[in-house]
């Protein structure tokens, strides 16, 4: 399957901006008498851009949760406040947790 680089990027931005679905897109195009599949092509790479952010978005937290989740491990581990051991070992592992999962909702929706 290829993909032609003729698509407009101005054009995709403008129709992220205004939030449009891929429905309310494809009908839109349709009434102004555009080709099935240059349809196609544009709608295709609208739900790469859109999904693009989602991702980025979604590493992002991965990387943190993880991070936390490290730092929650060794700081248990070492456990050099003991007053702290319940907040760290509870609060902060449960953060990241939180974290995480929200990375993986966002990279798997």
């Amino acid at each position: 399957m290829t993909y032609t680089n003729d698509v407009n990027p101005s054009l995709i931005q403008q129709w992220i901006a205004e939030k449009l679905e891929p429905q309310q897109l494809r009908d839109n195009l349709l009434s102004q008498g555009w080709d099935e599949s240059i349809i196609k092509t544009y709608i295709r790479e609208y739900r790469r851009v859109k999904n693009a952010k989602r991702l980025t978005v979604g590493f992002i937290c991965l990387a943190t949760g993880a991070f936390l989740g490290f730092i929650s491990c060794v700081l248990t581990i070492l456990n050099p406040v003991p007053e702290l051991y319940n907040w760290i070992l509870y609060g902060l592992t449960s953060v990241a947790l939180l974290i995480l999962f929200f990375g993986l909702y966002c990279i798997f929706e």
